[in-house]
């Protein structure tokens, strides 16, 4: 093990979620519908949300209001991201840990979960498996564990770049793990790595206390609230924040979100470059109270809800969910899906069944092969993009979002998606995913005005297509 975490709070550290200031929000009367479309206005804007004016959003429940607030959902989304998907694969390398989190089978009491952590060897065939499929992005997850240090994980980091199997290669890499102090920080974004991911679960302080109890590190809420201030101090530029959603009442959970982003946006110039927002699923040996279960419908609107709050945020939605749901809530929000997924401890070479419950953290809603997400999504019209231009581009962080804020991101994304899309359907489609992709393409192309640009694409994608040219980014 390498260094022990200093555990010292940022400068700007300060609990900034107010309970009872949130509970009050949601206990006022719905707004009427003049409100609700002022305040649609300002998000159509590209302007964030203030949490006064989230908070109407999630009261306003009437069947008028909430398509009013879909519409605007789907509208301000085509607008910013236009039909693109970036896609990516959890890769697992850790279930050890010193927490005991009730909803989580990788909790240190569950006798019942099967405990590995990868070697690099192991890792390194992991991430062949997935570059063989046609992953490009991955996000690596360690449970908290004192084995799973910085060093740890950035030599992680740097064992999934090295990876090179025939025209595969894992561009980006971002972490989901456990707070560090900024020393840690700063070592892990010596790796390379693109966004980490911090999620509080909830933002209640009696449900935190509840479900993660007070005599481990996970307990100690102002460490892991404050975790994202100490990246940024240390030049960790691209966060990621998320809620479990099913601990505590969901508006109040969106609601912390949204001041999580706002807190963020105010101290550093840039709110966070992700958010997620999982339903909690089913695990072996977890402790699960029904009492907060997210119904479909609730799950539609408060991806909707944060869409509009953050209008510029990437949003993540993961395989948790089933694919029907997935397949509803893109057109209103998502910009970021897992697909082909397996997050058992070796899962991509080691599969024996569709899913082995005590080797994951919750079970999935969603198991279809990459290809078959591909197909889908190519036709109902969207982009599938493995694009990390941004990341090595220097487009991250306040850098980012002078590009985003204009529009801009159209202009570089769509040109970026098609390249890399086309990397995959040359490299690794089956033939009908390869044929819908083509048409995709070919319908993206003649949108495009006469000129230079567009000339400049097509000749990029035949030498990808016809030459074996890879990673002609914009």
């Amino acid at each position: 093990m390498g260094r022990p975490i200093v555990r010292q709070l940022s400068a700007a550290a300060r609990d900034f979620i107010d309970d009872e200031r949130l509970l009050s929000l949601l206990s006022r009367p719905a707004p009427d519908l003049a409100r609700l479309d002022d305040i649609l206005a300002k998000s159509l804007a590209k302007e964030p949300l203030e949490i006064e004016e989230t908070a109407d959003l999630l009261l306003a429940d009437s069947p008028e209001a909430v398509q009013r607030l879909f519409a605007a959902a789907h509208r301000l989304k085509s607008e910013v991201y236009g039909n693109r998907i970036v896609l990516f694969a959890p890769l697992y390398l850790g279930n050890r840990c010193i927490n005991d989190c009730r909803y989580c089978a990788f909790r240190r009491s569950n006798p019942e979960a099967v405990r590995r952590t990868l070697s690099l060897g192991e890792t390194r065939a992991q991430v062949k498996a997935l570059e063989d499929k046609g992953h490009k992005r991955l996000i690596l997850v360690f449970g908290e564990h004192p084995e799973y240090d910085a060093e740890f994980i950035a030599e992680c980091v740097r064992a999934a770049y090295a990876v090179k199997s025939g025209p595969g290669e894992i561009r980006r890499v971002n972490i989901n793990a456990a707070p560090f102090d900024r020393e840690g920080f700063a070592l892990i974004k010596a790796a390379g790595i693109g966004t980490y991911q911090i999620f509080m679960e909830t933002y209640h302080h009696a449900t935190y206390r509840a479900v993660h109890g007070e005599h481990n590190r996970k307990g100690d809420y102002l460490w892991r609230l404050d975790a994202l201030s100490r990246a940024f101090e240390a030049g960790q530029d691209d966060i990621g924040i998320g809620a479990l959603f099913g601990l505590y009442d969901w508006r109040f959970d969106v609601l912390g979100l949204v001041s999580h982003a706002i807190f963020l946006r105010a101290r550093y110039g840039v709110g966070p470059h992700t958010i997620s927002f999982p339903r909690l699923q089913p695990a072996k040996g977890a402790v699960i109270d029904e009492a907060w279960r997210v119904g479909d419908d609730d799950f539609k609107r408060l991806v909707a809800i944060l869409r509009l709050s953050a209008p510029y945020t990437g949003m993540i939605l993961t395989a948790r969910e089933n694919p029907e749901v997935r397949r509803e809530v893109l057109a209103f929000g998502v910009s970021q899906i897992d697909a082909g997924s397996r997050i058992e401890l070796g899962g991509y070479t080691e599969q024996l069944c569709e899913q082995e419950l005590d080797r994951e953290q919750f079970m999935l809603g969603d198991v279809r092969p990459l290809d078959v997400v591909m197909r889908e999504l190519l036709q109902d019209g969207y982009v599938p993009s493995f694009c990390t231009a941004c990341y090595r581009k220097g487009r991250t962080g306040e850098h980012f979002m002078e590009f985003a804020v204009p529009g801009f991101i159209k202009q570089l994304c769509t040109p970026n998606a098609l390249t890399t899309l086309t990397e995959y359907l040359t490299d690794y489609a089956s033939p009908e995913t390869r044929e819908a992709g083509a048409r995709l393409i070919e319908a993206e192309l003649s949108k495009m005005p006469e000129g230079r640009a567009r000339l400049e694409l097509e000749d990029r994608l035949r030498r990808i297509r016809d030459e074996g040219e890879h990673d002609l980014l914009y």
